[in-house]
């Protein structure tokens, strides 16, 4: 019988959906990566990292206690839907709910969207069996359970993986597509899956830099909101030599104000809030160098945008010189769509 914790199998990412005849596809659905292990006191929900899962999401451990037998693990992905859509904010709002955790779980229930099967009903392990196999069994043992347990979409049909790209990324919140081998047995801890994310291409402005100003590390984007303030919007990946020496030129410190030397507004903190770059894994403030927000930077970034933020970080491609900054997409409410007009 397989105990936690378990490496979860990974995938690698690419440029571009692989094809092949024993290739298949899911959905990128965007959640929390979970292993559901139901033994007979009770079920363990395995984060991707080895954490337990279990306390924050006992409306999921409910549902497999009551549906799926002793001895199985499954491995899938906690979703939580809101009108339609993924919602992340919902998951992560399940760590810090405290004594609202119950009413939380009851308004906002999450989903187990199950996409591989580590062991079957009594405890066993199916790993080494080929994934044709595991997903016709992790079938068989979802065929009675509630809707929160779920299996996920597959298919071999390179026209539904462009349907899903096309479509789902915004009506349901996918990140793209996972395509594995129909032969591939489960390798715990190794990439032997393919990811593709979708990409998006759209410009926002540098509000900051890691590094220097000379030579930036990263660069700390924004745009502007419907009443003309600045708002943080992301954090790009490392740049390349040739990215930094070419931003490098462009940028501007930051102007001393006028009056009485006081020090230059800007609308960002400085250091900038853990929360606000994303470090959760380290929640420390990230010092950076402000500059004047006049220069415009193209860049590709999936479609996770939540809180009017990219969640990943995004990839800076190049210098727009060309575009003012009022002509960057606007930063919309969230009932208005997320990029504006790109």
């Amino acid at each position: 019988m397989l105990r936690w914790p378990v490496a979860p199998m990974l995938a690698a990412p690419v440029d571009e959906v692989p094809e092949g005849p024993d290739v298949v596809h899911e959905p990128k659905w965007d959640g929390w990566r979970a292993i559901a292990f139901r033994d007979s006191d009770g079920v363990y929900l395995q984060s991707r990292a080895g954490r337990n899962l279990s306390t924050y999401f006992p409306d999921i451990t409910r549902a497999i206690r009551e549906s799926i037998p002793a001895g199985a693990v499954l491995d899938g992905e906690l979703v939580v839907w809101e009108r339609g859509r993924t919602n992340f904010a919902q998951l992560q709002r399940r760590v810090t709910a405290g004594r609202a955790l119950l009413r939380l779980a009851r308004d906002s229930p999450a989903h187990l969207v199950a996409f591989d099967l580590l062991a079957d009903a009594g405890g066993e392990v199916t790993l080494e069996l080929p994934l044709s196999q595991r997903r016709a069994r992790l079938g068989r043992l979802l065929a009675g359970a509630p809707t929160q347990l779920t299996l996920t979409p597959q298919t071999a049909d390179m026209r539904q993986v462009s349907e899903w790209l096309t479509h789902w990324t915004v009506a349901a919140g996918i990140e793209g597509v996972v395509s594995k081998r129909l032969s591939g047995r489960y390798e715990p801890g190794r990439r032997g899956w393919w990811k593709y994310r979708t990409q998006i291409t759209t410009e926002a402005i540098a509000g900051g830099v890691t590094g220097n100003l000379r030579s930036p590390d990263t660069v700390l984007l924004g745009r502007f909101d419907r009443r003309g303030k600045l708002r943080y919007t992301g954090r790009t990946h490392p740049l390349n030599a040739g990215q930094r020496e070419e931003l490098g030129t462009m940028l501007s410190p930051l102007r001393a104000a006028r009056r009485r030397g006081a020090p230059a507004a800007h609308p960002w903190p400085q250091p900038l809030p853990p929360a606000w770059s994303g470090q959760l894994d380290r929640p420390e403030p990230l010092p950076y160098v402000q500059v004047e927000p006049t220069v415009v930077v193209e860049i590709e970034a999936d479609v996770a945008f939540e809180h009017q933020r990219w969640r990943h970080r995004v990839r800076y491609a190049r210098l727009r010189p060309d575009m003012p900054v009022y002509d960057v997409p606007l930063l919309l409410g969230e009932e208005e769509g997320y990029f504006g007009e790109t």
